[in-house]
């Protein structure tokens, strides 16, 4: 019989996450601060977050305990399955071995429990009393307000607009665990007040969101900010993916060639590949780790490298980043995670050096695979994931055309249940597609005003 799940047991929850940084030729670039341009300490962000979280953002230490509070919470549903993807090969027709690795079974149906229950636990110890936070997909935002749900923690979440129009049942879901939803961009801060001055019916991105909760967390003393990617301690926290993976790719006998995850700000692709980065800096292994992106938001393929804003306003310290620019607005696509103007700063500097790669995907192909992907294995993926499966599809034909067996991880990181409405525009044929052009990128990078990297 063929072996298609490979499990683990909660003994195998890893113990520490695994900070890359320790391993990386070249760290990255200091942050810089907005007003002086000067490289800034972790003294900078003591306003936005709690000092072991600042401590994580810095170290370069190369484990890092998991307190054990935060694994009991992991243990409601980790250790997370992986699959062989029997049923994708026989429709792919493809010499190609495809493994998946299922974050959906969280409470909140994705990725992003692994560093909200973290940020939650180390926000409380320091007895915080609220949590601000953007989200575009509404599925960190869901994550958080799971989290802040079970630590005791109050929770207020600047969703998107255009996903929170998209996506109702998300903002039900943040309000069943007792968190405060707003359509950003809002009247309710400065920031918010400001972009809709400029565009009354601005569908909103992740920076307006970020400079809004941003701006809440920092004019209340009881209050911090938690962003759910992007930031080196939110990539750390998600590498238990990947530390399970190795183990479980091990336990099948196999060790992949290709590792594909979603990319937005980071943290999807980094929980799923960091890992086994690691085997590639550590053992000389040859692991290719893609990370796939939207067409209409594609810093990695298409942006430039330099220091930027993490938000629209400028409220964040400058990071050095492959970016579209802080004011880009994407086009409102249904992969709402995905939205984001910038890339993490680890990622950032792993893609200068050339270590991992990169590809964008038009979202009427991404549907195509996903529908391709459910009929194939029976899961639903979210928006997001379907940019991973397009690429890992583009592979495994690849290797029918070439007549070569590879072996393909794909980091499913979230279920779709959420998302049917843009399944059934799809599906009736109604769903646009969209890429940017270079004359928009052009006027989007031509905007920034932030320090260029030599």
């Amino acid at each position: 019989m063929k072996n298609r799940k490979i499990l683990l047991t909660e003994q195998e929850i890893p113990e520490k996450w695994y900070n890359i940084v320790h391993d990386m030729p070249n760290k990255p670039l200091p942050p810089l601060h907005p007003g002086t341009r000067e490289p800034i300490g972790p003294e900078a962000l003591a306003p936005l977050f709690p000092m072991e979280l600042i401590k994580q953002e810095v170290t370069t230490e190369k484990w890092v305990d998991i307190p054990e509070e935060v694994r009991d919470v992991y243990k409601l549903w980790r250790p997370t399955p992986m699959y062989r993807a029997f049923g994708l090969e026989a429709l792919l027709d493809t010499p190609a071995k495809i493994y998946y690795k299922y974050e959906g079974v969280s409470p909140s149906g994705s990725h992003k429990p692994n560093t909200a229950v973290a940020q939650a636990y180390y926000n409380k110890q320091e007895g915080v009393k609220r949590i601000t936070t953007e989200t575009g997909a509404g599925q960190w935002g869901s994550a958080l307000s799971f989290a802040c749900q079970h630590f005791g923690i109050e929770c207020e979440v600047y969703m998107v607009k255009i996903s929170y129009q998209q996506k109702p049942y998300r903002k039900v879901l943040m309000n069943t665990w007792g968190a405060t939803v707003h359509a950003s961009p809002t009247d309710l801060t400065e920031a918010g007040r400001k972009i809709l001055a400029q565009d009354p019916d601005s569908p909103g991105s992740l920076g307006i969101a970020i400079s809004e909760a941003v701006e809440r967390a920092a004019t209340d003393e009881n209050t911090k900010y938690a962003l759910g990617s992007v930031l080196n301690h939110v990539l750390m926290h998600q590498t238990v993916i990947g530390l399970e993976a190795v183990k479980q790719m091990e336990k099948a006998g196999e060790m992949p060639d290709i590792v594909v995850a979603p990319f937005g700000g980071g943290s999807n692709f980094a929980g799923i590949s960091f890992p086994f980065l690691r085997l590639n800096l550590e053992e000389g292994r040859n692991i290719r780790c893609i990370a796939a992106e939207p067409a209409s938001c594609p810093k990695l393929t298409r942006g430039v490298f330099r220091y930027d804003f993490g938000d629209t306003v400028g409220m964040t310290p400058l990071l050095p980043m492959y970016t579209l620019g802080h004011t880009f607005v994407p086009a409102p696509i249904h992969a709402g995670g995905l939205r984001y103007h910038g890339a993490g700063v680890v990622v950032s500097q792993l893609l200068k050096d050339k270590l991992i790669e990169a590809r964008a995907h038009d979202q009427v192909e991404c549907f195509e695979a996903g529908v391709l992907f459910a009929r194939a294995e029976g899961i639903l993926p979210a928006p997001e994931t379907n940019h991973a499966i397009a690429t890992a599809i583009q592979e495994a034909r690849k290797c029918r055309e070439e007549g070569v067996s590879r072996t393909i991880l794909i980091h499913l990181c979230g279920h779709g249940h959420f998302d049917l409405a843009a399944y059934e525009n799809y599906l009736s044929g109604n769903l646009e597609k969209h890429e940017i052009t270079s004359e928009e990128i052009a006027a989007a990078i031509a905007r920034i005003d932030t320090p260029a990297i030599r």
